[in-house]
């Protein structure tokens, strides 16, 4: 498995005939593999998938892989967990925006697809452990939620005098 910062796929011996198949693995590195404070850790994603010939253009089916890094929605350490995603794109020469990726001269680029696909599958909040009870329990105590006296709305006070017999 070889380590790059792009993947393009030559796709001209695939186009001729309709159902040929090809196999694709590599480690891809990709630099700003962050949103926020959620990343994918170095920016690794370990890729296997099959590049196939169809009708309309070519589907690249498989998966991919990597670690990624968040903080803990409670105590704010970092959590590590893996990311494998079941991945399904098709490429067309002329893509229909938003649900195809392009063929550009006979060749498919897969980063940017793998980029778009893994940034959108960061776990959103995660927590280290079950029992994490945060930074300080003490001072920000996450115990049973005394419920509030509800405000009254004096708008309604002429009703409270009111009383129905069963």
């Amino acid at each position: 498995m070889s380590i790059t910062e792009t993947l393009v796929v030559d796709i001209v011996e695939i186009r001729r005939r309709t159902g040929t198949r090809r196999q694709v693995s590599a480690m891809l590195v990709l630099d700003d593999m962050a949103v926020s404070d959620r990343s994918v850790v170095d920016g690794r994603i370990d890729v296997s998938l099959i590049v196939e010939a169809i009708t309309e253009g070519i589907v690249a089916h498989g998966t991919i892989s990597g670690t990624t890094r968040a903080p803990c929605r409670r105590c704010l350490d970092d959590v590590d967990g893996p990311m494998t995603l079941d991945f399904h794109e098709i490429f067309e020469s002329e893509p229909t925006d938003g649900e195809t990726w392009p063929i550009n001269d006979e060749r498919i680029d897969l980063a940017p697809v793998i980029r778009e696909v893994a940034l959108l599958t960061l776990p959103l909040a995660p927590v280290c452990d079950d029992d994490c009870v945060g930074p300080e329990p003490e001072r920000f105590p996450t115990g049973a939620y005394e419920e509030a006296q509800p405000v009254k709305d004096d708008r309604w006070a002429a009703l409270d005098g009111l009383h129905f017999d069963e």
